[in-house]
């Protein structure tokens, strides 16, 4: 199931964590990849991805970060 454009759910494919379209690469996996300081370039070479699968991961990272609450204690 599409829970955003280009980034799928599907509970048989790494345990339903949100992935690539149409791949097994979590998105959690290129988030961290390019924060570890690969380039866009390196990571689609390496996954076999293009730059608008990396644009779709960064899309849904926004989406689901913005939607976070963070409630101070104390």
């Amino acid at each position: 199931m599409e829970i955003s454009p280009g980034i799928s759910i599907d509970g048989k494919i790494r345990f339903g964590k949100p992935v690539i379209s149409g791949t097994r690469i979590p998105v959690e996996l290129i988030i961290g990849k390019l924060a570890g300081g690969m380039t866009y370039e390196e990571v689609m070479a390496e996954y076999e991805i293009s730059h608008k699968d990396i644009l779709a991961v960064l899309d849904y990272a926004a989406k689901v970060l913005s939607k976070e609450e963070i409630k101070a204690i104390g």
